[in-house]
């Protein structure tokens, strides 16, 4: 349904659509309120009621209050509250919003209260023709030349513009009828009309020299608008002479390195026009290069070519300089010409080293000859400045040799990594020129590993020490070698050689090694009485292949601590059953009662024994040897004393803490006759037998003496002969460790307790070794012996006390004494030995015997017995005589 309302001479239009309705008309849509209105409508110009649109009661407005919502809507538009209607509020100018844009809508907001609501409002703005098309310039002048422009030249015209669209906008084009000139106007794809003049005829300019026209541009407005531009023809003069230079081609030679505005050449071109056809201006040809204009640079009026950059003969030898002389007619006529400029070559250019092929990481094993290197040597001068030799310093395990265009550098003596592990060396380039120049490079060689080396120890023997009961895992020693190669060629490896300890035990059951450290660690408890010295045989070897290895020898002493108390074996006795001892009352004072017989096994200090009556009966009647543990009568027995006594008897070692064992002894006095006894009775059972003990004894160690000489004498006669003219000490290898058996003599007894035998292993041994038995009768009652166990050299002073111990200067053995008299204590060192391992020494009660002397009477003697190699004790005996 349509609807004009027609206040103030204005019109408006109103549409809506109404959805809830199954028709179309001018209303709702979707919502929403379309109007239109025309562009420059005064103010007040309704442009749609939006009461009676929206379907509202002009009673109900003023409680609605119909109000505009944006700022934007108020300014454009109003809306009268009394009847609804939406007026415009000022002028709209449809250019300045919405430009040449073919739709302009503005939006509007309308806003009504109880209830709220909002509505838009979209007002069209419509176009009327109110704008004259316009030409940016409204006058333009178009040079032709004359006899050169043919019929049918076509030359574009400038396109007028309107701020109109639509049928407003421009529709046409028109010119001024001319003879010479005609219009077309063609049609571009957006719509646009583009204006072309085109030539009907010849221009002479004789006839006409100048032509005047006028362009029009009319739209499609009613009525209709337009807007001219004057078209100014002016008919140019012919230029028919080009210039002329004297030579088609010069020639000029200039120094490299010549001064800045030096004048090579200046030109003269002539023109046989007049006037401007005549007037000529000099310049380079526009495809000569930037990088020449950046050296030569040309008048464009004299025609003076001069020198601006620096020229470099190495660079370029020559130039050639096209040259043009241009009148200043119309048209423009030219002349051309080359300039070839050759340039001297100067000494200014020192020779390059160029490297083709450089081993940078050279095995140290290459053959001598073997190319490691290839080098060109070059100079950008020529002739003799041109001319090059490279030099190598001399003393270098290397040399050049040339062949054809390049040198070769090759090794000349045998590389060492380990002497020199990379070579800086300066190459030297020099011309022929005068003054000659000269280049140095320096070049870094550097000597690649190869695993030529082996690991080597530090020292070929370790020493170290633990007490028994220690800790498992704790470190005993550590040891390191190193290796002279790089890289996984030094990185070592430690392991222990598996060997056999005391039997059937595996010495990777007593210790293990830190594969990376070096560290041996104990990897159980020790005990001295099983094992005193551990021979750990190491080896290290490296991560290179092939893979070298080193050997070493660790000795671990297990050094003694007071873990066992003395064991008593005489008298017999039990727990339930008391030591029974019968002797005569008329016994007198110093009458042999027992000997109480025991034994420790640690060693030294802590083997050590001391007997004493810790309880008695009637302690004035009986003494006891605080060595010998001989127990006597004090004094003679009285009639009226008790004919049974008890004695406790207490024997203890001399170790920290001490330990002891304790002995009850029931002496029963009985009638008889006194016999003669004034000699103890032996740990071992009497036989019938008596064989004197002593004489087997010495037979035992001269055969054991004998043997070892003559062992030795062979041993030493073989090692001259493969030492001959050597240091002097034969049967020696630096390479390898000193090996030792580690044995040392051994009781063996029988299984009711009674010596068997003794068993003597002598040192060093071949592989297959040699075991020497010294047997000894079960009964002797010439001495008494006890043997005690080898001690860690560390211990030493510990076991002598303020005993001197000197050791000898060379690889060898050595004897110490020491004898306790009393408060005083009387050394001596002893013969040194070159053979035996151990020296075996007892001294009977009533007269003394050794294979070397001691100097003690009557006390006991302790004797120390070592074995001394390269600064290292490796084995340490014991043996205390009583």
């Amino acid at each position: 349904m349509y609807r004009k309302i027609i206040p103030h001479l204005s019109q408006y239009r109103a549409k809506r659509t109404l959805k809830e309705m199954h028709y179309c008309s001018w209303g709702w849509v979707s919502g929403q309120l379309n109007y239109s209105v025309v562009e420059e409508s005064e103010p007040g110009t309704v442009v749609g009621n939006v009461a009676q649109d929206l379907g509202l009661k002009i009673t109900d407005l003023s409680k609605r209050r119909l109000t505009l919502g944006t700022e934007g809507s108020r300014k454009y538009f109003a809306v009268n509250w009394e009847d609804g209607a939406l007026m415009v509020n000022e002028k709209i100018d449809r250019e300045s919003l919405c430009g040449t844009s073919t739709s302009c809508l503005l939006p509007v907001e309308v806003v009504i209260e109880n209830p709220l609501q909002l509505h838009r409002v979209m007002v069209e703005v419509l176009d009327i023709n109110d704008n004259s098309p316009t030409f940016s310039n409204p006058e333009r002048t178009i040079k032709i030349t004359e006899l050169l422009a043919s019929p049918g030249a076509r030359f574009a015209l400038e396109s007028a513009h309107d701020l109109d669209v639509g049928s407003n906008g421009i529709k046409r084009y028109r010119l001024d009828p001319s003879p010479y000139f005609s219009l077309s106007v063609k049609k571009r794809s957006d719509g646009a009309l583009v204006p072309e003049l085109v030539l009907e005829k010849v221009l002479d300019r004789e006839e006409v020299d100048k032509h005047h026209l006028i362009l029009t541009a009319v739209d499609g407005g009613d009525p209709p608008r337009s807007g001219t531009s004057q078209i100014n023809i002016v008919v140019m003069d012919l230029n028919d002479n080009a210039p002329t230079f004297d030579k088609g081609l010069y020639k000029v030679t200039v120094k490299e390195n010549s001064l800045p505005n030096t004048v090579l050449l200046q030109l003269n071109a002539t023109d046989l026009d007049e006037g401007d056809n005549s007037e000529i201006e000099y310049s380079f040809e526009d495809h000569i290069g930037d990088s020449v204009k950046k050296i030569f640079a040309l008048n464009p009026k004299s025609g003076v070519i001069s020198i601006i950059g620096p020229i470099d003969h190495e660079e370029s030898r020559s130039f050639e300089l096209p040259v043009r002389a241009r009148d200043r007619g119309v048209p423009e006529m030219e002349g051309n010409c080359i300039i070839h400029v050759e340039i001297d070559d100067v000494n200014d250019n020192a020779p390059e080293i160029l490297v083709t092929s450089l081993m940078t990481d050279i095995p140290e094993d290459t053959p001598v000859g073997t190319v490691v290197g290839l080098f060109k040597v070059q100079d950008k001068d020529s002739g003799e400045n041109g001319q090059v030799k490279l030099e190598l310093p001399t003393n270098l395990p290397f040399k050049f040799t040339f062949s054809h265009d390049h040198y070769s550098l090759i090794t000349n003596d045998i590389l060492d990594r380990e002497t020199v592990s990379q070579y800086v060396i300066d190459l030297t380039a020099s011309d022929m020129g005068s003054p000659s120049l000269r280049t140095q490079q320096t070049i870094i060689l550097k000597i690649s590993d190869i695993n030529d080396n082996c690991p080597t120890f530090s020292q070929a023997m370790y020493t170290a020490g633990t007490e028994e009961n220690n800790t498992p895992g704790k470190l005993l020693v550590e040891v390191s070698a190193s290796d002279p190669d790089e890289g996984e060629n030094s990185n070592l490896v430690y392991s222990i050689l598996d060997i056999q300890v005391e039997g059937s035990s595996s010495i990777s059951s007593f210790v293990y090694i830190n594969s990376k450290t070096g560290g041996i660690y104990a990897q159980r408890s020790f005990d001295f009485e099983q094992v005193q010295v551990l021979q750990v045989p190491v080896k290290v070897e490296d991560s290179g292949f092939p893979k070298q290895i080193s050997n070493a020898t660790v000795f671990i002493f297990i050094l003694d601590t007071n873990d066992n108390a003395p064991k008593i074996f005489y008298p017999a006795h039990t727990d339930e059953l008391t030591a029974q001892q019968k002797i005569p009352k008329s016994s007198p004072a110093g009458y042999f009662v027992t000997k109480v017989t025991a034994m420790d096994v640690d060693a030294g200090h802590n083997a050590w024994l001391s007997y004493e009556i810790a309880k008695a009966t009637d302690s004035s009647l009986f003494v006891i040897s605080s060595q010998t543990g001989e127990v006597r009568m004090a004094r003679s027995f009285q009639e009226n004393e008790n004919p049974e006594h008890s004695l406790l008897i207490l024997v203890k070692d001399h170790g920290e803490p001490p330990l002891s064992a304790t002995i009850t002894i029931i002496v029963t006095l009985e009638d008889g006759r006194v016999q003669e006894n004034k000699k103890s009775k032996d740990l071992f059972q009497t036989t019938p037998n008596k064989s004197d003990m002593t004489m087997y004894l010495i037979i035992s160690l001269v055969a054991i003496s004998c043997v070892s000489f003559i062992t030795f004498t062979i041993l030493l006669i073989k090692c001259l002969k493969k030492d001959h003219g050597g240091s002097g000490w034969c049967c020696k290898d630096t390479s390898t460790p000193h090996q030792y058996t580690g044995q040392y003599p051994t009781l063996r007894l029988n299984p009711d307790g009674t010596l068997k035998y003794m068993e003597v292993r002598m040192g060093p041994m071949d592989p297959q070794g040699q075991c020497y038995k010294s047997c000894f009768s079960t009964m002797s009652d010439k001495n008494d012996f006890t043997f005690m166990k080898p001690l860690n050299f560390p211990q030493l002073k510990s076991l002598v006390g303020e005993t001197e111990v000197l050791f000898p200067p060379l690889n060898g053995s050595g004897q110490f004494y020491a004898c306790n008299q009393g408060k005083h204590r009387v050394t001596k060192r002893g013969p040194t030995l070159s053979n035996p391992m151990f020296t075996l020494v007892t001294r009977g009660l009533r007269h003394r015997w050794s294979l070397e002397s001691c100097l003690c009477d009557s006390s006991p003697a302790t004797t120390l017995r070592f074995t001394y190699d390269h600064g290292q004790v490796v084995s340490l005996v014991v043996i205390v005589e009583t």
